[in-house]
């Protein structure tokens, strides 16, 4: 058999064969390529460019004939299937949007500690089906129990403070009020007394010159009654003199008797006129003493009252010291009063850290956030954990695709239209979803580092936008646990 190769202006290569080839193998030289033929080789045509071998048959025979209707109708068939399955295609491309760029999206808590601890008990495993507010992990609470402890008791010693200093808010003030009246009516009876005192110093003034004319009086009656003794002592002398010449001459019988008796009567008169005067001037020594004691009485009277009125000034001095303390008293009252405030305040505040301390301890229990299956749990009983740590997550079972369109597709994409969804993972099965929003930027503005298309190296790129897309519930029965995050997907929005 012989190959020729013919190079067209289209860069295809065919080979055909000419005749029947003998049993020997040949070999045959074309443009610098050796083609080596085997025996019996079946004679086929080979296209080159499409890569398609096909078989080159003799002359047809007669029963080779009879076969070509046959042969083209299933040709024509075939073309027919092919021309209805491309228009299929078409009128599908053309009433669709359609992209597997595109993946299961949902809901993913994270679970993790607010407080340091340490794990004692761990109630979940892995995959596990929780729900919301059931408990996921216990710490040790010994710690945050005797914060508790400690809040409380400083609670308690505030709200101790807080009475006494409120009992003592009306005892000070009747304590003050008490002061107030006392030290109001010793100012008053201060100012009385001080009048008084003054009434008894002008009235032992006047008194003293009363108590000198007095002793001026006696002073000058002392000289008279003196002056009288030397006359009633002279009087006295004389008398005697005559009593005593008139006894003598009764005696030598020179004279009567009655003139003897007159002469005594005379002496005994003069020597009582003598006592009298005698005792005159004692009486005026005794006057005299009498008004200089009245002059001392005057002066020390003068001096008590004296005294009285410095002493009621020293009162009312006083009465006016009882009365500011009186009024210092009120202000201990305020003070009390703000001491009683500060004690609320106290209180207030030991109530809040009571409250955090509580807080804190129902810390110690981890609760899942919401209802789902456990994953990524990376935690162990006696491991020590800090607040913010990742212990666990929760993923809900609420899901729904997240399909990045170009923004060339956007067009006939609108909230609301019917959504096919195929996933990778269960291939022989359609999903169904409605477009639920589109995302207000492209993908490429969310990025850690946006592009600048305002340098001057800008290339023209067609962005993404993603549009979340909601499973249809009636779709994805029976499948609520095999669909999971990150599984991807192809989606197609059918026009509106």
């Amino acid at each position: 058999m012989e190959h020729s190769n013919h190079g067209s202006s289209n860069g295809r290569v065919s080979t055909a064969i000419v005749e029947p080839l003998p049993a020997q193998t040949k070999s045959v030289t074309t443009d610098s390529v050796e083609v080596a033929t085997l025996p019996e080789a079946p004679a086929v045509a080979q296209d080159a460019e499409l890569g398609q071998v096909q078989p080159l048959t003799p002359e047809p025979t007669p029963k080779q004939k009879n076969r070509k209707p046959l042969i083209f109708a299933i040709a024509g068939i075939g073309a027919i299937v092919a021309a209805s399955f491309g228009y299929h295609q078409w009128q599908y491309a053309s009433t669709h949007e359609e992209t597997d760029n595109a993946t299961v999206a949902g809901h993913i808590h994270p679970v993790s500690s607010r407080v340091n601890g340490t794990v004692s008990e761990i109630e979940v495993n892995d995959n596990q089906l929780v729900k919301q507010g059931q408990l996921l992990v216990k710490l040790d609470p010994r710690d945050f129990e005797a914060k508790v402890l400690q809040a409380q008791a400083a609670l308690e010693a505030a709200k101790r403070q807080a009475n006494a200093a409120q009992a003592t808010i009306p005892l000070a003030a009747e304590t003050t009020q008490a002061k107030t009246v006392q030290a109001q009516g010793d100012v008053t009876a201060s100012v009385a007394a001080i009048s008084t005192a003054q009434a008894a110093v002008e009235e032992a003034k006047t008194a003293i010159p009363s108590a000198q004319s007095a002793v001026a009086e006696a002073q000058a009656g002392i000289p008279v009654a003196q002056a009288q003794v030397s006359q009633a002592e002279a009087t006295l002398q004389k008398a005697q003199t005559d009593y005593n010449r008139y006894a003598t001459l009764y005696q030598q019988g020179a004279i009567a008797r009655q003139q003897l008796d007159t002469a005594k009567a005379a002496y005994e008169v003069a020597r009582a006129q003598k006592s009298a005067a005698e005792q005159g001037v004692q009486q005026a020594q005794a006057r005299l003493a009498q008004a200089q004691q009245g002059v001392a009485r005057a002066q020390s009277q003068l001096a008590q009252a004296q005294e009285g009125v410095a002493s009621a000034q020293a009162k009312l001095t006083a009465s006016k010291g009882g009365l500011q303390q009186a009024t210092a008293s009120g202000q201990q009252t305020q003070v009390n009063r703000a001491q009683y405030a500060a004690a609320q305040s106290a209180i207030a505040q030991a109530e809040a850290s009571l409250k955090d301390a509580q807080l804190q301890l129902s810390y110690a229990n981890i609760f899942a956030p919401s209802s789902g299956r456990v994953g990524r749990k990376t935690i162990e009983v006696g491991q020590r954990v800090q607040p913010g740590s990742p212990l666990m997550a929760i993923v809900e079972s609420d899901y729904w695709i997240t399909a990045n369109f170009k923004e060339t597709q956007l067009e006939e994409i609108k909230p609301g239209q019917e959504v096919e969804i195929k996933l990778d993972a269960f291939p022989h099965h359609t999903f169904k979803g409605r477009v639920d929003s589109i995302s207000p930027a492209s993908g490429s503005q969310f990025a850690l580092l946006p592009p600048d298309n305002a340098t001057g190296n800008f290339t023209k790129i067609v962005q993404r936008i993603p549009i979340k897309i909601a499973f249809d519930p009636q779709s994805i029965q029976g499948y609520e646990s095999r669909i999971t995050p990150g599984m991807s997907a192809v989606v197609s929005v059918e026009h509106q």
